[in-house]
């Protein structure tokens, strides 16, 4: 039996933008999906994302083995959403779940949304079901393309509302650095979440952000910009 791997895409939303790809199956984290700013970001904080976590939109990486992975264009990106799509929507029937699924591209990335009642168990606890479904999804994505995908997957409208609260959490801790002049660490958070905290951040002046740590654990940490 052949194994076959991708790598990582959290990026989240999850965390992104022109990331290098490992198509050798050596399970990079470009992070985004969503998907922080991480390019994996090793200690600067500006993760280039998802997640969660995926590859750049827009921009080429050199992969394992000296190979060059091309951009994927739009209507590549669109049928990534429709494999998606249909893979969702084959789960929903397994376990008998009703939910309306959309697909579209938005921001240079395949995204799938699912739209019903009584969707919160495939959301889970602070997104853990969703970070791991929208990981079997990139899956089956990959497995029909061969092309790792930067696929975002939001249930009952959780991302939309995560984001919300994350970006008063931000504002909160640029609050206190600003007040006080000394750094905020935060709860630790997934990749997605670190894009949304780190995309408030580096949008206010006099502060800055990077992530430390590693996950289960990372987490950011808010300062005074140099």
């Amino acid at each position: 039996m052949t194994e076959t791997s991708i790598p990582r895409a959290e990026q989240s939303l999850d965390e992104e933008e022109t990331a290098t790809l490992a198509v050798d199956g050596d399970d990079t984290e470009a992070d985004d999906d969503g998907d922080d700013t991480e390019a994996d970001d090793d200690g600067d904080g500006t993760e280039a994302d998802d997640d969660g976590d995926g590859t750049g939109a827009a921009d080429i990486g050199a992969a394992a083995g000296g190979r060059v992975k091309k951009a994927v264009g739009e209507g590549d990106l669109f049928r990534q959403s429709e494999i998606a799509a249909d893979y969702v929507e084959g789960l929903l029937d397994i376990l008998d779940y009703d939910g309306d699924i959309d697909e579209l591209v938005a921001a240079g990335r395949p995204m799938v949304e699912v739209v019903g009642e009584r969707l919160q168990n495939l959301v889970g606890q602070r997104g853990a079901t969703l970070e791991a479904l929208q990981e079997l999804t990139r899956l089956a994505v990959f497995r029909q393309t061969g092309t790792p995908s930067r696929l975002l997957l939001d249930v009952g409208g959780y991302r939309t509302n995560r984001r919300k609260e994350l970006a008063a959490v931000a504002k909160n801790a640029v609050e206190k650095v600003k007040e006080y002049g000394e750094p905020v660490r935060l709860d630790a958070m997934s990749a997605f979440e670190r894009k949304c905290v780190h995309d408030v951040v580096n949008a206010m002046s006099g502060v800055e952000s990077e992530s430390e740590g590693v996950e289960p654990n990372r987490r950011i940490v808010v300062r005074p910009a140099d």
